[in-house]
């Protein structure tokens, strides 16, 4: 095997999900997905291709149909996106893993902003590549906050590619548009690519006069050296179906097209077909996700500020509470026994990196928000054992 491969490690979030698999006891909180099942009218216009037969292959780019779809549902969001810049993936982590290929060779230097979703740093180092990590700093009240000179100096012309995910995974931060602005000014100075992960951006709670985050695409000309990623799987309850897109220069959309044959061939027609009916029933589908995760949110954040001992902002953006639970500095160890302890099912900080240690994720994305209430009742409960157990060492310490 491949150093590079040997080198990677094992996703912590599935270490302490093995942990509770099985477990009918266990509430599960730790993977980054609604428990709430695809729209009907998505499922069926995936039955209906297959009934049809459409069981072949399709274009490496996707479904001319489907590409136009995308175009002009970014079009409304953003700048005018014709259909000639996007290409449609086997998911977002597909589009990620294609972006990387097609701009990172081995040595070359890449920034990532950190804590985050660790497929976003595994996939540089995986192609070779020297991985410069730049934190967000968490603030007093639990947000985190990008330190924008330090993200600039660390991008210098020998940086190849900076990677973004804003709104973030698993922080809730979110780029302001002045930082985009910053940044993107200073990429072109330098000559680096900029890869935004904006599959969150219309899960987004601030006011916006067009429902969702800021993006680059706000911002960058078509031949900016700008990729962005994007996702079927949160805003349309569609992680299963692997359907992602990229937003591509012009001129790169045929050389992924040449990687998509070479790592997927094509997307399912019929993925293809469910893509297409979501993208149609967008004003209808994805408001009331946002409207449903607003009101898990608003149900679940109160409850863990009012804990002693955590610390949790209100996250703009996402679908997860990250919050730092002192006095349990270990975030691996911390939730493999609230799983074992306390049947609760987070993810570890530590599993988004190192500046992360002490923290826990928690999604939030429940069908039923009382869930939510019931997981607080776990946490806290176990957060008391923990202290009389703490009284009682002490006590017989004294003795």
């Amino acid at each position: 095997m491949r150093q590079a491969v040997l080198n990677l490690e094992e996703s912590r979030i599935r270490e302490v999900a093995n942990a509770g698999l099985g477990r009918s006891d266990v509430l599960a909180f730790w993977f980054g997905e609604s428990d709430e099942g695809t729209p009907e009218v998505v499922r069926q216009a995936a039955v209906a291709s297959i009934e049809r037969g459409e069981t072949f292959y399709s274009h490496n780019l996707g479904l001319p149909e489907l590409r136009a779809a995308i175009a002009a549902y970014m079009s409304e969001l953003h700048r005018p996106v014709p259909p000639e810049r996007v290409v449609v993936t086997s998911g977002g982590v597909n589009a990620l893993m294609l972006a990387v290929q097609a701009l990172v060779d081995a040595g070359d230097e890449v920034v990532a902003v950190t804590p985050v979703w660790p497929n976003l740093t595994a996939q540089p180092q995986i192609m070779g590549a020297r991985l410069h990590c730049v934190p967000l700093r968490p603030q007093p009240g639990g947000a985190w906050a990008l330190d924008l000179d330090a993200l600039l100096a660390a991008i210098t012309p020998r940086t190849r590619l900076l990677i973004l995910n804003a709104p973030n995974n698993p922080t809730g931060w979110t780029l302001r548009p002045e930082e985009q602005r910053a940044i993107l000014a200073h990429c072109r100075r330098t000559g680096t690519w900029i890869l935004a992960d904006e599959v969150y951006e219309r899960l987004y709670y601030a006011p916006s006069p067009k429902a969702c985050a800021p993006s680059f695409l706000d911002l960058a000309e078509p031949d900016d050296r700008l990729v962005v990623v994007h996702s079927f799987s949160k805003s349309f309850l569609m992680t299963g179906w692997r359907l992602g897109w990229l937003v591509l220069p012009p001129a790169a959309v045929h050389h992924v097209g040449k990687l998509v044959e070479f790592n997927t061939s094509c997307t399912s027609v019929f993925t293809q077909r469910a893509g297409i009916a979501a993208l149609q029933h967008a004003d209808a589908i994805t408001p009331r996700v946002v409207a449903h995760l607003r009101k898990c949110r608003d149900t679940l954040l109160p409850l863990l500020q009012a804990l002693p001992g955590v610390e949790v902002a209100t996250p703009l953006g996402g679908m997860y509470a990250f919050f730092r639970l002192h006095g349990h500095d270990d975030s691996l160890a911390t939730a493999k026994r609230l799983v074992t302890e306390a049947g609760l099912g987070l993810a570890p900080g530590n599993a988004f990196g190192p500046e992360a240690q002490g923290w826990l994720r928690w999604c939030f994305a429940s069908h039923d928000p009382a869930r939510l209430v019931q997981g607080v009742a776990r946490l806290k409960g176990w957060l008391q054992v923990q202290v009389v157990r703490q009284r009682e060492y002490v006590g017989n310490i004294q003795k």
